[in-house]
């Protein structure tokens, strides 16, 4: 079938154009010929009708003008009244003639034989004088032959009209009948068009959507007329390039990470052998430079060990691994691993966890988990509290985890979820990476979930999640790196 197609895409729409045109021309050339012959028909219908309709007045009139001249002649016998009367006896003759060939019923011809058998019983007696000067002459009975004659030309007429009529009624039957099997045909062929173009235009789409939102997993395969195939080609080149762009970038990443952390670290253990004073006792002012540079080795360390998560967690997020696992154990672990933390932050902590059970990826669980309780632990101060809940809803699973901290400011809000992005960083709190609330966003979309930022119970942030208990069909998660699109945002200011 699809090599019976044609290859270019101009040839499809033009083979698409023409199954919808071609029926179409047809029926208006066909309903345009049989309107002209109906119009024709019904012109001459009119005109017969009228020259018939003319014809039989002409009758009546013609015999009352042959029967004054006759009768005239039968008193003056005078030659100027008889060549009158054979003017009009002629004129009579003449239009039985033309009724003769006029008329299409078979008892019309008698009918006119015995009109003009009467006209001839009529010249006749005018011609022979002793007849003439005798007996009368029969003209009432030459106008009764008439009377059936007249009838004859209506009924003509009507038989005409009515032939018309039917002829009229059987053209919009077959009109109406051929539209009702070319609205078929019409719908045959803009299916063809739709599936032979809508779908690998719809696959095109697809395409660009996922290449726009960082998702690179999936191979493009366009089917179609051979200039869409090439453009899917193309786009195929293109997921092509950017997937390599993309391992590039990591293994740049990993490699500069790697570099940086050997000396790094002897920096870190130069500034603590200052600060211990093994090369000498170190006055105020040098202490405070030393801890300065021991502060933000501390943080450069940290932001290289983010880089070096981030690049592993983009190598190895390409899919999900579900089980079925109880949250209520998980839970406890990750506030175990926080522990120290939270102790030396002074930080009071919250939980009310029931008993679920989900079938997630647990790792991936254990993360949006982890990072969402360092995100609060990060911007609590001290003295303050975290809240970590856990339940199900109807057939999801909602986890919440808010803080005492100074919330999220609307102008960070449309944008909190992005990779890299860092927003406010209050006082005595280390500035992040930018990095954990987009890990938690791209699990919470693999796992075909929503998370929102809430406002109103707390007056830090409050973030809440809501996934299904059971994953069914795992989606592919797109680039970390990409910036959220308009869902995630929403998602983000719902409340």
């Amino acid at each position: 079938m699809r090599r019976l197609l044609p290859k270019s895409l101009n040839g499809f729409l033009l083979l698409g154009l023409g199954a919808i045109a071609a029926p179409l021309l047809i029926a208006i050339l066909q309903a345009t010929f049989q309107l002209r012959q109906l119009t024709a028909a019904s012109q001459s219908l009119v005109l017969e009708s009228v020259q018939l309709t003319g014809l039989s007045q002409d009758l009546y009139e013609q015999i009352a003008s042959l029967e004054r001249s006759a009768r005239l002649y039968q008193v003056l016998r005078d030659g100027t009244v008889f060549a009158a009367y054979r003017s009009n006896d002629e004129q009579l003759a003449n239009t039985i003639r033309v009724l003769h060939g006029r008329m299409r019923a078979p008892e019309s011809d008698p009918r006119l034989d015995a009109l003009s058998a009467g006209q001839q019983a009529i010249r006749d007696t005018v011609r022979n004088s002793a007849a003439l000067a005798a007996a009368p002459i029969a003209f009432p009975d030459l106008a009764d032959r008439v009377e059936p004659i007249a009838a004859l030309i209506e009924q003509q007429i009507n038989a005409g009209r009515a032939a018309l009529q039917e002829r009229t009624e059987r053209a919009q039957r077959q009109l109406f009948w051929e539209s009702t099997l070319l609205l078929p045909i019409f719908a045959i062929a803009i299916l063809a068009v739709t599936l032979g173009l809508g779908r690998p235009l719809r696959q095109i789409d697809r395409a660009i959507g996922e290449l726009g939102v960082g998702n690179f997993s999936r191979p493009i395969a366009v089917r179609g007329p051979v200039d869409v195939e090439r453009l899917g080609r193309q786009l195929e080149w293109l997921r092509s390039r950017l997937v390599e762009l993309a391992q590039e970038r990591n293994r740049f990443l990993r490699h500069m990470s790697h570099e940086l952390k050997t000396p790094l670290a002897n920096i870190r253990e130069g500034t603590e052998l200052l600060m211990d004073g093994a090369v000498g006792e170190l006055d105020s002012a040098q202490r405070e430079v030393t801890t300065i540079l021991q502060e933000n080795s501390i943080k450069l360390q940290r932001m290289i060990e983010n880089l070096l998560s981030f690049s592993a967690w983009q190598s190895n997020s390409a899919g999900v691994d579900p089980s079925e696992f109880r949250v209520r154990p998980l839970v406890k672990q990750v506030l175990e691993n926080q522990q120290l933390t939270l102790v030396s932050q002074r930080v009071r902590l919250e939980v009310q966890v029931d008993d679920v059970t989900l079938y997630a990826d647990r790792g991936k669980i254990r993360l949006i988990l982890e990072n969402l309780l360092s995100n609060a632990i990060k911007y609590t101060p001290r003295g303050g509290a975290i809240y970590v809940r856990a339940g199900s809803s109807a057939d999801q699973f909602v986890l919440e985890v808010a803080d005492t901290g100074i919330g999220i400011p609307p102008a960070d809000r449309p944008n909190i979820f992005d990779a890299f992005y860092t927003g406010r960083a209050p006082g005595g709190h280390i500035k992040g990476t930018g990095i954990g609330l987009s890990v938690v966003n791209e699990f919470v979309h693999v796992h075909q979930g929503t998370i929102a930022i809430v406002d109103g119970e707390f007056s830090g942030a409050h973030f809440r999640i809501r996934m299904p208990l059971r994953l069914t069909a795992p989606i592919e998660p797109p680039n970390p790196e990409r910036r959220n699109g308009v869902s995630e945002r929403r998602n983000a200011n719902a409340a």
